[in-house]
Parts: structure tokens; sequence; C-alpha cells
């Protein structure tokens, strides 16, 4: 299975956001911690804001924050949020031009390993990413003052 960058980075931003809490957080400030491209950061906050994730305010003094609490966040519903397909191979299609379709087994194995990754991802709150034993994800992203 391989994740997108898109939803790398969405997953980086939700990250983000729940370390700065209910501060509200700009496009700009995530791009040069991350080192994103600012356009492709605003496609990716766009989607989250309307999938319900993020909330999102305009204007001056705008910015980003968590729509819900982070325990409330799972990993696997924002990953098949922001996958645009989950087809592993060409058969999970449903234009599959494999000959070995009607018998092959293979299909069935590899959704039996998508649902086991995915299942693990259900299992997974954002809170959870955060918890670490030196804390240091939110170290490391926390803002100085």
């Amino acid at each position: 299975m391989h994740l997108t960058q898109h939803t790398d980075y969405a997953l980086r931003v939700l990250i983000y956001l729940a370390v700065n809490g209910e501060r509200l957080v700009t496009i700009a400030e995530v791009s040069e911690r991350f080192g994103i491209s600012r356009s492709h950061l605003m496609k990716i906050a766009n989607h989250l804001v309307r999938d319900g994730f993020v909330e999102g305010l305009r204007g001056k003094g705008g910015g980003l924050r968590l729509a819900r609490a982070p325990a409330a966040v799972n990993v696997g519903e924002v990953v098949r949020s922001m996958e645009r397909g989950m087809a592993l191979v060409e058969c999970f299609g449903t234009d599959s031009q494999c000959l070995l379709t009607p018998d092959c087994r293979l299909k069935g194995v590899l959704g039996k390993a998508l649902e086991a990754f995915l299942h693990v991802l259900d299992g997974v709150s954002l809170a959870e990413l955060l918890d670490s034993p030196q804390g240091q994800v939110v170290h490391i992203l926390r803002r100085s003052a």
C-alpha cells in the first residue's frame, strides 16, 4: 500500500493543528514549518475543511484549526477521505481488463490485506499520534513564543 503525498501532507497538517490546540494556524506557517508549497497546502486544507476535519476562518486574523478534538479524528477516516482510490491493482476497479479476473485469487488476498491495513489505521486517533514517551512530536512542532 502506498499513500499519496497528498495524504501524507494532510496527516502532517492535522498533527500540526493538534499540537497547536485552539490557536489559528496559517497556511504560510505550515508551509514554512514543513517546507511544502503554499498552493499545494491550500488544496489539502480545502479538502480537510470540506470533509469536516478542519475549520477554516477567512480574512485578516483567520487561519486553520481542528474542527474536532484530536481524539475524535480517526486516522483511517482521514486516509479514506484523502485517497482518491484504494484500488491496489487494476482488478479492484470496475473496468478490469485482466484475463485472470474470473478465477484469480490474488484479488481476494490483496483485498484482505487492504482491509487489515485500514483496520489498523481505524484503531488510531490523531491524539495517539501526538503521544510519545518524551513528547518529542509536541516539542518539535510547538511554536516557540
